[in-house]
């Protein structure tokens, strides 16, 4: 990859986490966590929380005290996740797969092979049921593959994990590596870019934009929006 096209693709890196990452936080999630009706309220702890996190559990203690965690790591996690195929699809064109059970395939610039890759955003984002989806597809991509005289081997079938460290992995994902590779953070990027530290050139190219943003005002006015709900519902 010359330094030119690593640029190129920082900058997309860019544009997509202003417009897709914090688009959607803000005009999204910071909307959903105004209303009342987009929460679980537990009649019983909110105003213990509200009081642990505040000092009192007056009306906007207890709206605080369920929006932050709301839009500060469910939401935009969850946001982020959902987005992780469109990611790679703004950063390098061509890499859609149209078999099934695989979302991209790539040349492996470490060792010159292609893989064929389910995407994966971080190193808890899959149940139990997931592994043997996982498993069962790339099985039928070797049968496939075996069928057709192609030369797929178990390490060409991999999943792919944006983010994090191998240590970091979930027990699910663990069981998919007793039969398939999975390879997590900067060990991947490595893979798809063939640059070794490119993994942290995102993480620097992201943070840039997140500089961009000071979203203090928005946190308010959710809050401010959701404590009304909350005072008129519990207090009046």
């Amino acid at each position: 990859m010359t330094e030119e096209k690593r640029l190129e693709i920082l900058n997309n890196a860019k544009d997509f986490f202003r417009n897709e990452i914090v688009t959607s936080h803000i005009e999204g999630a910071c909307k959903r966590a105004s209303k009342l009706s987009e929460y679980n309220v537990n009649p019983f702890l909110f105003k213990y929380l509200a009081n642990f996190l505040t000092g009192n559990d007056n009306s906007e203690s207890i709206a605080r005290a369920l929006v932050l965690p709301r839009i500060l790591g469910s939401s935009i996690n969850t946001s982020f996740g959902m987005k992780v195929q469109k990611l790679i699809g703004h950063l390098f064109q061509g890499l859609g797969s149209t078999t099934s059970g695989i979302d991209i395939e790539f040349i492996d610039a470490t060792d010159g092979r292609k893989k064929y890759c389910q995407l994966k955003a971080g190193p808890n984002t899959i149940n139990h049921d997931d592994v043997t989806t996982v498993i069962n597809h790339f099985n039928s991509v070797r049968n496939l593959a075996r069928t057709n005289n192609l030369n797929v081997g178990i390490n060409d079938m991999i999943v792919g994990v944006i983010y994090g460290e191998e240590y970091e992995l979930s027990s699910h994902y663990r069981r998919i590596s007793q039969s398939y590779p999975v390879i997590i953070g900067k060990e991947f990027w490595h893979k798809l870019t063939g640059k070794e530290d490119f993994y942290f050139d995102l993480i620097d190219a992201m943070g840039d934009v997140a500089l961009e943003v000071d979203g203090s005002h928005i946190v308010e006015e959710t809050i401010c929006k959701l404590a009304m709900e909350i005072q008129e519902k519990y207090f009046e």
